[in-house]
């Protein structure tokens, strides 16, 4: 099999090609039913997978545990859950469709470092995590709120974002933006940027 992801600095494991082309089948065949994700060919797909592993690149501590928050179609987390095997991914989604899209990945997969929660964050008992993650669900400063009790001063936060991304970190401490073409990732690194 042809590799087709590639990220500077970090080693993608030996299955996630195979599995990640099993995921785009997958979503591509749910997808003309249940109206998921706005990624609707294979291209897209593709560019939404290597979206999700890019900032990987400027993690520099390899994290063992992390939420998603609004998982949806499962980026980036699916996707992160695949590239990082050792780290435990647990993933919110509150739509029930699209929570089931994750549970069948999950059973599909084989993704065993993954749990999915048909719920909003706010509504489970929080666990301080090393890692937060959320792609286009809401402004920074009200992500960080919902994420209270997940993080503390080691947790990094990234989340995906596009063009309005420098404004939303305006005030806050230890946040970076690293840019790819229109997409711009936010950094942060946990409690000092408590709002």
């Amino acid at each position: 099999m042809v590799q087709r992801y590639k990220i500077a600095d970090f080693h993608l494991p030996n299955f996630f090609e195979q599995a990640v082309e099993k995921f785009t089948e997958t979503l591509l065949l749910y997808n003309k039913t249940h109206n998921i994700t706005g990624a609707k060919n294979k291209t897209d797909i593709q560019e939404n997978i290597y979206d999700s592993i890019y900032p990987l690149q400027f993690l520099k501590n390899r994290p063992k545990s992390a939420i998603d928050i609004g998982s949806g179609g499962g980026f980036p987390a699916v996707i992160l859950a695949l590239a990082m095997p050792s780290c435990h991914f647990m993933l919110y989604e509150p739509v029930a469709k699209k929570s089931a899209f994750l549970h069948l990945i999950k059973s599909k997969l084989g993704i065993s470092n993954m749990d999915i929660k048909t719920k909003r964050v706010e509504e489970d008992e929080p666990q301080i995590v090393d890692l937060i993650t959320s792609r286009a669900v809401c402004d920074t400063k009200l992500l960080i709120k919902l994420s209270k009790g997940f993080y503390d001063k080691n947790t990094i936060m990234l989340f995906y974002k596009g063009q309005r991304a420098d404004s939303e970190i305006s005030d806050l401490k230890n946040a970076q933006i690293f840019t790819r073409e229109k997409r711009k990732y936010i950094l942060i690194k946990g409690s000092d940027s408590a709002v």
